[in-house]
């Protein structure tokens, strides 16, 4: 059998532990399907004495990481620390500098300076490989990048962040508001002690960028995601769209219909739709090809096991001296699409107004949308406990308009901007039917 594949390990977290252990375990099973070992030589972590429960002593370990790729006794270097910038930016670009394979689980970093380390990758002829930052265990970017070659990608959308899919199912089953499921998942360790880059949708743009490079062979463009999280949520909105037929999902959704549409917003999903019955922390995306149709890959977005598997896959490919380019097509043809107008795009929309319960106020949120070219499907006014600013109890109005351009959405919540009759700005989610 060939020499083994030597492998640098940056980062003794769950996950870079997750890799360990399943190198340790599948070892005989691996190097079969790999055609040679895979033999983890060096790691690297800021605390050296950590209890981590597998035993280290039989690797050499590196104080400075960034210097992991420059050992000769490396071959590729998995990059587990995190972080768009820092350390884990400096070992990857020293990785790939001195000639060597990166595998990396870092999403920011990859949407950030992605085709950046691809050109070097390119240029050096080594792997730059990342299945893990995307989805977790689901093989995504290999599919969209291998088993759907021949095919042109038309759209690519899904449930890209298993903390918003966590919350939002606790809430859809319980009826407790956002702020108390969210405190329950932080305990129960579904969501980080700062849940800020889940729960407001920037994970979830981070991994969408990624796949829609892939997918449409063009530039990496997170910067023009469209991005709002689940902070605003109500029970109450759940209750209502479960009452439609819908279930509320964070969705991440790309395609390039007018140029790149890059958009996360939590949906209105139909409970017929696969993405609707996707629960708990669970991942799942949907690509649809001109000749494949719809293909819906569905598993563990996060966790020690199912990320470790794909960054092993990613390790198993490089010791089979695959490599390829790291978005499908090399940098140098990669589109540099133009963001997409969105205001013309057609869709039905979920709107919903926290208002003072006094007269008038409904006419008024009504000649908005009428005077905006907003037609209402159905509306729905419920009122609850509580004083609004000003006096008075407060009341929900929510309504479902029919299907129509977004620009007319957008100019009827201009027409109300500033009105006294609402507490908070309108909610607006877009709504998923097939």
């Amino acid at each position: 059998m060939a020499e083994p594949l030597k492998i640098a390990l940056a980062g003794l977290g769950t996950v870079g532990v997750g890799v360990i252990r399943l190198i340790e375990a599948n070892a005989a099973l691996i190097a079969r399907r790999a055609g040679r070992p895979l033999q983890v030589t060096v790691v690297s972590a800021r605390d050296r004495n950590k209890p981590r429960g597998v035993d280290l002593s039989g690797y050499a370990w590196e104080d400075d990481m960034v210097i992991l790729g420059e050992r000769d006794d490396v071959d590729v270097v998995v990059e587990m620390v995190g972080g768009s910038d820092g350390p884990a930016l400096a070992l990857a670009r020293t990785t790939i500098e001195a000639g060597k394979g990166l595998v990396t689980a870092n999403k920011a970093m990859i949407a950030h300076h992605g085709l950046e380390l691809a050109a070097k990758a390119e240029d050096k002829h080594v792997a730059l490989k990342f299945e893990a930052a995307v989805a977790g265990g689901i093989p995504v970017i290999k599919a969209l990048r291998e088993g759907t070659a021949a095919n042109q990608i038309e759209r690519v959308y899904g449930i890209l962040n298993g903390t918003c899919n966590y919350i939002l199912t606790v809430m859809e089953d319980s009826g407790r508001d956002f702020a108390d499921v969210l405190t329950e998942a932080q305990a129960k360790g579904y969501a980080e002690a700062d849940p800020a880059f889940d729960i407001e949708g920037t994970d979830a743009a981070h991994k969408l960028s990624i796949l829609a490079a892939i997918a449409f062979g063009s530039k990496v463009d997170f910067a023009r995601v469209e991005t709002s999280g689940i902070t605003r949520l109500r029970a109450a909105d759940i209750a209502q769209a479960a009452a439609l037929g819908y279930v509320i999902r964070l969705i991440g959704m790309a395609d390039t219909g007018g140029g790149l549409f890059q958009r996360v917003q939590p949906h209105l999903v139909h409970c017929d739709h696969p993405l609707a019955h996707v629960d708990g922390a669970t991942n799942a995306v949907v690509a649809e090809g001109n000749f494949s149709g719809r293909l819906l890959f569905q598993g563990a977005g996060a966790g020690d096991g199912p990320t470790a598997s794909a960054v092993v896959a990613d390790l198993i490919d490089i010791a089979r001296g695959e490599l390829g380019a790291a978005f499908s097509v090399p940098v140098s043809e990669l589109e540099d699409l133009p963001p997409a107008a969105t205001g013309h795009r057609l869709g039905r929309a979920y709107l919903r107004f926290m208002v003072a319960d006094r007269p008038g106020v409904l006419a008024e949120i009504t000649a908005a949308l009428r005077d905006a070219g907003v037609s209402i499907e159905s509306l729905i006014q419920k009122g609850r406990a509580g004083d609004a600013e000003g006096g008075g109890s407060e009341v929900m109005v929510a309504m479902v308009t029919h299907e129509g351009p977004e620009s007319a959405v957008s100019e009827a919540i201009r027409l109300l901007d500033g009105s006294a009759s609402l507490s908070e700005p309108p909610l607006v989610l877009h709504i998923l039917d097939n």
